[in-house]
């Protein structure tokens, strides 16, 4: 695989769409999965990750390669989902204290999800958090991404990110306890 400066110099070379596909290739299992754990639903995911790939396309002319090229799309996908939830919770005829419920409700209606009551009830918490602490949470917990990383990504301090973790963690542990029977 190419590595990120073989592809920024290909699209500067004037091979764009040669080197937009590699970008597509290389990342976008990646970022749809990224964007699939906090959405949930895979029509939502597949729609944001083309946003993604629609911002990224129309900006790469000014990507000046401070961070790496996933980390960029990393920002946008996450900034693309945040103003996704945002939007959807404004709309949303459901109040927050029931989107777990409806979290739960599309998980067991999804033919392709084969989880568990416990995957279920992790699920349904991580959606009971504010968005940005699901964020970080889902990057830490699911993706083991370290904190620096989701720093450059959301722009946010390290510490602030770890105390953001701790507060979610707890919560989803809480709502996890409160929900099944499990020793910890």
């Amino acid at each position: 695989m190419p590595s990120d400066s073989e592809i920024i110099r290909l699209y500067r070379s004037g091979a764009k769409e040669e080197a937009f596909n590699q970008v597509v290739k290389i990342y976008g299992e990646r970022l749809y999965w990224h964007i699939r754990r906090l959405v949930l639903v895979h029509e939502d995911a597949d729609d944001l990750l083309q946003n993604t790939f629609v911002k990224a396309w129309g900006a790469m002319d000014s990507f000046r390669g401070d961070s790496g090229l996933f980390t960029w799309l990393w920002r946008i996908a996450t900034n693309e989902t945040l103003t996704f939830l945002e939007k959807k919770r404004k709309t949303s005829a459901f109040s927050l204290l029931e989107e777990p419920e409806r979290v739960g409700n599309l998980l067991k209606s999804d033919r392709n999800f084969d989880g568990d009551k416990l995957q279920i009830v992790l699920q349904q918490a991580i959606a009971s958090l504010p968005a940005k602490q699901r964020v970080v949470f889902t990057m830490r917990y699911y993706d083991e991404t370290p904190y620096e990383q989701i720093s450059r990504v959301l722009g946010t301090s390290v510490g602030a990110l770890k105390a953001s973790y701790h507060h979610a963690y707890t919560k989803v542990l809480d709502y996890v306890k409160q929900r099944i029977d499990i020793d910890y």
